[in-house]
Protein backbone atom coordinates (compact mmCIF):
# COMPACT_ATOMS: atom_id res chain seq x y z
CA UNK A 1 0.00 0.00 0.00
CA UNK A 2 1.11 3.19 -1.35
CA UNK A 3 1.67 5.86 1.91
CA UNK A 4 0.48 9.50 0.99
CA UNK A 5 3.40 12.21 1.10
CA UNK A 6 2.02 15.48 2.92
CA UNK A 7 2.34 18.91 0.49
CA UNK A 8 1.70 22.70 1.99
CA UNK A 9 -0.46 24.82 0.22
CA UNK A 10 0.49 28.11 1.49
CA UNK A 11 -1.90 31.15 1.48
CA UNK A 12 -0.10 34.36 -0.38
CA UNK A 13 -0.72 38.11 0.71
CA UNK A 14 -0.72 40.57 -2.06
CA UNK A 15 1.21 43.51 0.33
CA UNK A 16 0.66 46.14 -2.51
CA UNK A 17 -1.70 45.99 -5.59
CA UNK A 18 -2.30 49.11 -8.10
CA UNK A 19 -4.52 48.32 -11.28
CA UNK A 20 -2.57 50.35 -14.13
CA UNK A 21 -4.56 49.58 -17.11
CA UNK A 22 -7.15 47.63 -18.87
CA UNK A 23 -6.45 45.62 -21.95
CA UNK A 24 -9.06 45.87 -24.43
CA UNK A 25 -9.89 41.68 -23.66
CA UNK A 26 -11.20 42.89 -20.50
CA UNK A 27 -7.93 42.22 -18.92
CA UNK A 28 -6.48 44.06 -16.09
CA UNK A 29 -2.56 45.26 -15.89
CA UNK A 30 -1.65 45.29 -12.59
CA UNK A 31 1.57 45.26 -10.67
CA UNK A 32 1.59 43.41 -7.24
CA UNK A 33 3.54 42.36 -4.21
CA UNK A 34 3.17 38.52 -3.34
CA UNK A 35 4.42 37.19 -0.36
CA UNK A 36 3.65 34.03 1.18
CA UNK A 37 2.74 32.58 4.75
CA UNK A 38 3.60 29.99 6.94
CA UNK A 39 0.03 29.29 7.35
CA UNK A 40 -2.19 27.32 4.59
CA UNK A 41 -3.97 24.12 3.30
CA UNK A 42 -2.34 20.47 2.90
CA UNK A 43 -2.46 18.06 0.38
CA UNK A 44 -2.25 14.48 1.34
CA UNK A 45 -1.27 12.52 -2.31
CA UNK A 46 -1.41 8.85 -2.66
CA UNK A 47 -0.53 8.01 -6.25
CA UNK A 48 -2.17 4.96 -7.76
CA UNK A 49 -2.47 3.04 -10.88
CA UNK A 50 -5.78 3.65 -11.41
CA UNK A 51 -5.46 7.05 -13.89
CA UNK A 52 -8.57 8.60 -12.01
CA UNK A 53 -8.11 11.78 -9.16
CA UNK A 54 -10.10 11.35 -6.34
CA UNK A 55 -11.07 14.28 -3.83
CA UNK A 56 -11.64 14.28 0.07
CA UNK A 57 -13.46 15.64 1.35
CA UNK A 58 -15.47 17.05 -1.43
CA UNK A 59 -15.70 20.85 -0.77
CA UNK A 60 -19.11 22.49 -0.07
CA UNK A 61 -20.53 24.23 -3.11
CA UNK A 62 -17.67 22.89 -5.77
CA UNK A 63 -18.16 19.92 -8.10
CA UNK A 64 -15.39 17.54 -8.42
CA UNK A 65 -14.72 18.34 -11.90
CA UNK A 66 -14.81 22.13 -10.68
CA UNK A 67 -12.34 22.16 -7.87
CA UNK A 68 -9.28 23.23 -9.11
CA UNK A 69 -6.96 20.62 -7.51
CA UNK A 70 -8.52 18.40 -9.53
CA UNK A 71 -8.45 20.06 -13.27
CA UNK A 72 -4.74 20.69 -12.18
CA UNK A 73 -4.32 17.17 -11.81
CA UNK A 74 -5.94 16.09 -15.13
CA UNK A 75 -4.15 18.85 -17.19
CA UNK A 76 -1.06 17.00 -15.92
CA UNK A 77 -2.11 14.19 -17.26
CA UNK A 78 -3.36 15.09 -20.70
CA UNK A 79 0.21 17.43 -21.21
CA UNK A 80 1.93 14.84 -20.34
CA UNK A 81 -0.21 11.48 -21.06
CA UNK A 82 0.84 10.24 -17.98
CA UNK A 83 -1.69 7.09 -17.04
CA UNK A 84 -1.09 6.76 -13.18
CA UNK A 85 -3.77 8.18 -10.42
CA UNK A 86 -4.06 9.74 -7.21
CA UNK A 87 -5.95 10.28 -4.12
CA UNK A 88 -5.73 13.47 -2.27
CA UNK A 89 -6.99 14.26 1.01
CA UNK A 90 -7.43 18.04 1.88
CA UNK A 91 -7.13 19.61 5.14
CA UNK A 92 -8.32 23.10 3.96
CA UNK A 93 -7.40 26.14 6.35
CA UNK A 94 -7.86 29.19 4.05
CA UNK A 95 -10.94 30.74 3.77
CA UNK A 96 -12.98 30.63 -0.15
CA UNK A 97 -12.81 34.40 -0.88
CA UNK A 98 -11.19 35.64 0.87
CA UNK A 99 -7.76 37.23 -1.15
CA UNK A 100 -5.41 35.00 -0.10
CA UNK A 101 -4.88 32.64 -2.78
CA UNK A 102 -6.21 28.88 -1.75
CA UNK A 103 -7.79 27.86 -4.31
CA UNK A 104 -4.61 28.54 -7.06
CA UNK A 105 -2.08 27.45 -4.09
CA UNK A 106 -3.64 24.18 -4.03
CA UNK A 107 -3.61 24.06 -7.56
CA UNK A 108 -0.39 25.19 -7.61
CA UNK A 109 1.33 22.14 -5.16
CA UNK A 110 -0.70 19.81 -6.92
CA UNK A 111 1.30 20.28 -10.43
CA UNK A 112 4.18 20.50 -8.48
CA UNK A 113 3.63 17.02 -6.33
CA UNK A 114 2.22 15.09 -8.85
CA UNK A 115 4.84 15.84 -11.44
CA UNK A 116 7.23 15.02 -9.33
CA UNK A 117 5.44 11.73 -7.66
CA UNK A 118 4.04 10.19 -11.31
CA UNK A 119 8.06 11.58 -11.98
CA UNK A 120 6.79 13.22 -15.50
CA UNK A 121 9.56 15.55 -15.45
CA UNK A 122 7.92 18.99 -16.44
CA UNK A 123 10.00 21.81 -16.38
CA UNK A 124 8.63 24.22 -13.59
CA UNK A 125 8.56 26.99 -16.08
CA UNK A 126 5.82 24.42 -18.36
CA UNK A 127 4.04 23.78 -14.83
CA UNK A 128 3.30 27.24 -14.54
CA UNK A 129 1.84 27.50 -17.82
CA UNK A 130 -0.58 25.31 -17.41
CA UNK A 131 -1.27 26.42 -13.89
CA UNK A 132 -2.14 29.95 -15.61
CA UNK A 133 -4.93 28.43 -17.59
CA UNK A 134 -6.32 27.31 -14.09
CA UNK A 135 -5.77 31.08 -12.37
CA UNK A 136 -3.55 33.67 -12.73
CA UNK A 137 -2.18 33.58 -9.70
CA UNK A 138 -1.08 29.32 -9.75
CA UNK A 139 2.05 30.58 -11.34
CA UNK A 140 3.60 32.72 -8.68
CA UNK A 141 2.84 30.00 -6.04
CA UNK A 142 4.75 27.24 -8.30
CA UNK A 143 7.80 29.26 -8.83
CA UNK A 144 7.41 29.75 -4.75
CA UNK A 145 9.09 33.38 -4.65
CA UNK A 146 8.50 36.58 -3.44
CA UNK A 147 7.30 38.98 -6.64
CA UNK A 148 6.42 41.83 -8.02
CA UNK A 149 3.74 40.76 -10.65
CA UNK A 150 3.23 42.57 -13.47
CA UNK A 151 1.34 42.64 -16.90
CA UNK A 152 -1.33 40.35 -16.33
CA UNK A 153 0.28 38.77 -13.18
CA UNK A 154 2.49 36.99 -15.71
CA UNK A 155 5.84 38.85 -15.55
CA UNK A 156 7.57 38.02 -12.24
CA UNK A 157 10.84 39.76 -10.62
CA UNK A 158 11.72 38.23 -8.01
CA UNK A 159 12.09 40.48 -4.55
CA UNK A 160 13.05 39.69 -0.66
CA UNK A 161 10.85 42.60 1.05
CA UNK A 162 11.31 42.37 4.84
CA UNK A 163 9.58 38.68 6.38
CA UNK A 164 7.17 40.23 9.06
CA UNK A 165 4.29 38.98 11.20
CA UNK A 166 1.44 39.43 9.94
CA UNK A 167 -2.13 39.02 11.81
CA UNK A 168 -4.96 38.16 8.80
CA UNK A 169 -8.54 38.54 9.30
CA UNK A 170 -11.78 37.56 7.62
CA UNK A 171 -15.07 39.33 8.18
CA UNK A 172 -18.42 37.26 7.30
CA UNK A 173 -18.13 37.79 3.72
CA UNK A 174 -16.85 35.96 0.84
CA UNK A 175 -16.00 38.63 -2.11
CA UNK A 176 -15.59 37.26 -6.06
CA UNK A 177 -12.44 39.04 -7.38
CA UNK A 178 -15.01 39.68 -10.76
CA UNK A 179 -17.28 41.89 -8.37
CA UNK A 180 -14.13 44.17 -7.99
CA UNK A 181 -13.02 44.05 -10.90
CA UNK A 182 -15.72 44.53 -13.13
CA UNK A 183 -17.17 47.71 -10.63
CA UNK A 184 -17.11 50.93 -12.69
CA UNK A 185 -15.65 52.84 -9.64
CA UNK A 186 -12.18 50.48 -9.66
CA UNK A 187 -9.77 52.73 -9.98
CA UNK A 188 -7.76 51.66 -13.48
CA UNK A 189 -4.92 54.37 -14.04
CA UNK A 190 -2.37 54.18 -11.46
CA UNK A 191 0.40 54.80 -13.09
CA UNK A 192 3.23 52.54 -13.29
CA UNK A 193 6.41 52.77 -11.26
CA UNK A 194 9.67 50.71 -11.25
CA UNK A 195 10.29 48.01 -9.37
CA UNK A 196 12.69 49.64 -6.90
CA UNK A 197 10.29 52.56 -6.75
CA UNK A 198 7.14 50.36 -5.57
CA UNK A 199 9.17 48.58 -2.50
CA UNK A 200 10.22 52.52 -1.65
CA UNK A 201 7.00 53.73 -1.33
CA UNK A 202 4.15 52.96 1.47
CA UNK A 203 2.05 49.91 -0.03
CA UNK A 204 -1.38 50.64 -0.96
CA UNK A 205 -4.65 48.21 -2.65
CA UNK A 206 -6.34 49.91 -5.25
CA UNK A 207 -9.39 47.22 -4.56
CA UNK A 208 -9.40 48.39 -1.05
CA UNK A 209 -11.58 51.13 -1.68
CA UNK A 210 -14.37 49.61 -3.88
CA UNK A 211 -14.30 46.94 -1.79
CA UNK A 212 -14.62 48.85 2.08
CA UNK A 213 -17.71 50.67 -0.13
CA UNK A 214 -19.21 47.67 -1.05
CA UNK A 215 -18.70 45.67 1.92
CA UNK A 216 -19.54 47.07 5.59
CA UNK A 217 -17.79 44.55 7.35
CA UNK A 218 -14.30 45.08 5.48
CA UNK A 219 -14.68 48.57 6.19
CA UNK A 220 -14.83 47.89 9.78
CA UNK A 221 -12.28 45.11 9.74
CA UNK A 222 -10.00 47.50 8.32
CA UNK A 223 -11.03 50.28 10.90
CA UNK A 224 -10.63 47.75 13.97
CA UNK A 225 -7.03 46.89 12.94
CA UNK A 226 -5.62 50.36 11.97
CA UNK A 227 -5.98 51.47 15.55
CA UNK A 228 -3.16 48.27 15.98
CA UNK A 229 -0.74 48.53 13.34
CA UNK A 230 -0.45 49.33 9.80
CA UNK A 231 -3.38 47.66 7.89
CA UNK A 232 -4.62 46.86 4.58
CA UNK A 233 -6.67 44.32 2.39
CA UNK A 234 -5.26 41.69 0.58
CA UNK A 235 -5.85 41.00 -3.35
CA UNK A 236 -9.74 41.76 -3.75
CA UNK A 237 -10.69 40.49 0.42
CA UNK A 238 -12.19 39.70 1.75
CA UNK A 239 -9.22 39.35 4.32
CA UNK A 240 -7.48 42.27 5.59
CA UNK A 241 -3.98 42.04 7.25
CA UNK A 242 -2.24 44.05 10.22
CA UNK A 243 1.92 44.04 10.38
CA UNK A 244 3.87 43.20 13.11
CA UNK A 245 7.54 43.08 13.75
CA UNK A 246 6.86 39.82 16.58
CA UNK A 247 4.81 37.51 16.88
CA UNK A 248 4.30 38.41 20.20
CA UNK A 249 2.37 41.55 19.60
CA UNK A 250 0.22 40.19 16.52
CA UNK A 251 -1.08 37.34 18.81
CA UNK A 252 -1.67 40.24 21.21
CA UNK A 253 -3.56 41.83 18.91
CA UNK A 254 -5.36 38.53 17.77
CA UNK A 255 -7.07 37.79 21.41
CA UNK A 256 -8.19 41.27 21.89
CA UNK A 257 -10.07 40.31 18.43
CA UNK A 258 -13.90 40.88 18.13
CA UNK A 259 -16.40 37.92 18.04
CA UNK A 260 -17.26 39.07 14.02
CA UNK A 261 -13.89 38.43 13.13
CA UNK A 262 -11.73 35.40 11.97
CA UNK A 263 -8.27 34.97 11.45
CA UNK A 264 -4.62 33.88 12.50
CA UNK A 265 -1.09 34.93 12.91
CA UNK A 266 1.29 33.83 9.99
CA UNK A 267 4.96 34.87 9.30
CA UNK A 268 5.67 36.02 5.85
CA UNK A 269 7.97 34.11 3.95
CA UNK A 270 10.11 34.94 0.85
CA UNK A 271 10.65 31.14 -0.20
CA UNK A 272 7.42 29.00 -0.51
CA UNK A 273 7.33 26.01 1.96
CA UNK A 274 6.65 23.95 -1.52
CA UNK A 275 9.52 24.12 -2.73
CA UNK A 276 10.86 23.41 0.75
CA UNK A 277 9.15 20.20 0.52
CA UNK A 278 9.92 19.43 -2.63
CA UNK A 279 13.19 19.37 -2.40
CA UNK A 280 12.58 17.02 0.81
CA UNK A 281 11.05 14.70 -0.83
CA UNK A 282 14.04 14.66 -3.85
CA UNK A 283 16.50 14.22 -1.36
CA UNK A 284 14.60 11.59 0.21
CA UNK A 285 14.27 8.85 -2.94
Amino acid sequence: MTKPTFWPAPAKLNLFLYITGRRDNGYHELQTLFQFLDHGDTLAITPNASGKISLSPAIEGVSENDNLIVKAAKALQQHTGCQQGAHIDVEKRLPMGGGLGGGSSDAATTLVALNHLWQTQVSQQTLAQLGLTLGADVPIFIYGQAAVAEGIGEVFTPVAPREKYYLVVKPDVSISTAAIFTHPELQRNTPKRTVSALMAQNYENDCEKIARKQFPEVDKAVSWLLEYAPSRMTGTGACVFAEFDTAQDAQATLDTMPNWLTGFVARGLNRSPLLDALQQQTVGQ
